[in-house]
């Protein structure tokens, strides 16, 4: 039906190695065995979660690092 493995969502992976591998893909810098190995073994709903939160942490980093630069005067 969906495509996924059927016990792909019941999957126990720890929170911290999602993150972890969510990171790594955000970099592009991942092996293709560890690539094999994470698909083998994370949550697809956890790497979801992971990957919003990873992109909303970059988003506020991205405008408190402008918001720094603005206020410093060096833009200007």
């Amino acid at each position: 039906m969906s495509g996924l493995p059927e016990n792909a969502v019941e999957r126990k992976f720890p929170l911290l190695q999602t993150f972890k591998a969510v990171a790594w893909s955000f970099f592009g810098v991942r092996r293709s065995a560890g690539y094999a190995q994470d698909m083998a073994k994370l949550n697809p709903v956890h790497v979801v979660i992971a990957g919003i939160v990873g992109a909303g942490l970059f988003v506020c980093a991205l405008v408190l690092l402008v918001k720094w630069v603005v206020g410093s005067g060096v833009a200007t």
